[in-house]
Formats: C-alpha cells, structure tokens, sequence
C-alpha cells in the first residue's frame, strides 16, 4: 500500500500519552517539557492552546461562503504554553523545522499575538 505523505515529509502523525503531534520534533518537545515539569523548572504546561485574537476589544473574524453572515473568531494555536518557575514568566512555545519554514498565516498571527502583549517562543 501506497502512503501519501504530508505536506512537509510526515507519512504519519505520530500519537503520544494520547495526544496527536504534527511532528516528530514537537513530539520530542513535549517529553522534554514534560521532564522539566516532574523537576519542577516548569508548570501549567498546556499542549495545542488556542488564544482568540483580539485587537483593542475588537474580535478579529475572518468570513467565508460557509460563515459569510458572522464568520469565525481568528485563533492561534500554539504548540505548547507553560509557566517557566524560574524566570516568573509564561511562555508560548511554537515548535519549527530546523530549515526556518514560515508560512504567510503564521507570520500574520505571530505578529498579531505580539500586538496583543505575547511573545511566540520558537525552538
């Protein structure tokens, strides 16, 4: 049997602790991440968040045929978010290949999550 393989190479999306990873790197992410929450570094670690975006009180919806009247809130879904122990301070984890892809969308809402006061970590 023929696989199709996904967009950037993934033949298989691989599945740990029940949770679905985009890729074998994130995947890796989250067991590192989840070491440094038994030690106690890290806390609140949070896997797939969504942040609606909102800008000055205003939602930013994006229309389409199927939600033409109302459209749909725009969201961001990062790859992690944790409470880091020892600087005091949230962080908003995006996992990247190591080639430094980033597509349109991406760019557009991380520069829309830093409007509204986050800061996408990316490793």
């Amino acid at each position: 049997m023929n696989r199709r393989k996904g967009r950037y190479g993934n033949v298989k999306k691989p599945t740990f602790d029940g949770i679905r990873f985009d890729s074998h790197r994130e995947m890796e992410r989250y067991c590192n991440l989840k070491l440094l929450q038994q030690g106690n570094a890290i806390s609140e670690l949070k896997v797939h968040p969504r942040y609606p975006i909102t800008i000055a009180g205003v939602e930013i919806r994006i229309f389409s045929k199927r939600n033409w009247k109302t459209g749909r809130h725009l969201t961001y879904e990062a790859d992690f978010s944790y409470w880091d122990c020892e600087r005091e301070c949230r962080v908003i984890e995006d996992v990247k290949m190591q080639s430094g892809h980033r597509d349109r969308v991406y760019i557009i809402k991380k520069a829309l999550m830093l409007a509204m006061g986050y800061t996408i970590t990316e490793t």
